[in-house]
């Protein structure tokens, strides 16, 4: 069993104080026994102590030794024993009320710092501060510390998502002049086919780009925290967006309602059908869309499909941005993007994510969002 620092503390004060209980009773018990050994020699013969030094000739003496030194030294040692473990246990108690009042602030930083690290975001809670109060010792600056690295983590966060924004509008503009200029040289109809051969091509690279440059717009705005909700239901989106022209795509859809953007949602179930779609067997291929809302007060959204077997080990790569399995960068269709902006999605919805790869093949993934109140 691993004690905690509260323990660990509350035995240390316990120990050193009954330590030095039992080194003050040893100390009392040969006190004790050399002062009874002193009584006993000078002792009168018939048994009596003598009357006091000092006293009046013919006076009588009243107070008399009831006991032996043995009785007077068992007495003492006995009460002296039941005091020290009345005040020893009194004592670790309040040693005990002691050690949680001080580590009172310790309790708060890593309250914090948990909140922080089990966000569904990197960024989440970011602006959470522990902001604490007190005397400005050991553990008020290792507080101050931790928020000044949230907050310059925070505005490097900032830079980068506005980097990314700030960059992928201004490449949308050549994109587009670039676009309109192949398809005014491939208008003509006496164009050669090596000229319209190069420009098909340079349109196809150019719409991937463009798809790559709103992938990233997208991903940005998925990373922020969603202010404006409202109430969408996730089986109307599903309904809508899974259809294929080349699988069996099949829909069991119930009522799954939630409070969220509806462009971000949508595009959520839009990429996870996208992807089981893209990657799947060339004949006899599907992709199984199904929506409910679970007892326990979360939507769950699941996308499975047939496709080549994926290792488990691989599974967690997959929604890291621009990873493919098994596929070439320039060959791929897509951006690399899309099971990036759905983990970014469902943590902008505070949401939860699993992926997990068929022993058959193929992937399921299961979304599980906060149902709308």
């Amino acid at each position: 069993m691993r004690l905690t620092v509260r323990a660990r503390l509350t035995a240390v004060y316990g120990g050193l104080f009954v330590s030095a209980g039992l080194t003050l009773l040893g100390a009392i018990y040969v006190l004790v026994e050399r002062s009874g050994t002193l009584v006993a020699g000078t002792a009168s013969p018939s048994g009596e102590a003598p009357p006091p030094k000092g006293a009046a000739e013919g006076s009588l003496f009243v107070e008399k030794v009831t006991g032996g030194p043995g009785e007077l030294l068992h007495s003492v040692v006995v009460q002296a024993a039941i005091a020290l473990v009345v005040v020893s246990a009194a004592t670790i108690a309040l040693g005990w009320l002691i050690a949680g009042r001080m580590l009172q602030p310790l309790h708060q930083i890593t309250a914090t710092a948990r909140r922080i690290a089990e966000a569904p975001l990197p960024d989440r809670g970011l602006p959470e501060r522990i902001a604490l109060d007190g005397p400005n010792d050991e553990l008020k600056q290792l507080a101050d510390t931790f928020d000044l690295m949230l907050a310059r983590l925070e505005q490097s966060l900032d830079g980068h998502r506005r980097f990314i924004a700030n960059a992928s509008h201004e490449l949308r503009t050549p994109l587009t002049l670039n676009r309109t200029l192949l398809e005014v040289a491939l208008e003509p109809a006496d164009t050669s086919p090596e000229v319209r051969q190069l420009g098909t091509t340079l349109l196809a690279i150019n719409d991937r780009h463009g798809r790559l440059i709103d992938g990233l717009l997208l991903l940005a705005r998925s990373e922020r925290e969603v202010t404006e909700r409202s109430y969408v239901d996730l089986a109307d989106i599903v309904d809508h967006v899974a259809v294929s022209d080349t699988v069996k795509v099949v829909t069991e859809t119930e009522e799954a309602a939630v409070l969220g953007d509806p462009v971000l949602l949508e595009r959520l179930v839009q990429n996870l059908v996208e992807n089981g779609v893209r990657h799947n067997v060339p004949e006899g291929g599907w992709v199984r869309v199904t929506t409910c809302t679970r007892p326990d007060g979360w939507v769950e959204l699941q996308v499975g499909n047939s496709g080549p077997i994926v290792p488990r080990y691989e599974v967690a790569g997959l929604f890291q941005p621009f990873r493919r399995f098994h596929r070439e960068r320039l060959a791929a269709p897509g951006a690399g993007l899309g099971l990036s902006i759905v983990q970014a999605v469902v943590g902008a919805h505070h949401g939860r994510l699993r992926a997990d790869a068929r022993d058959e093949g193929g992937l399921t993934v299961t979304v599980l969002l906060p149902r709308a109140p």
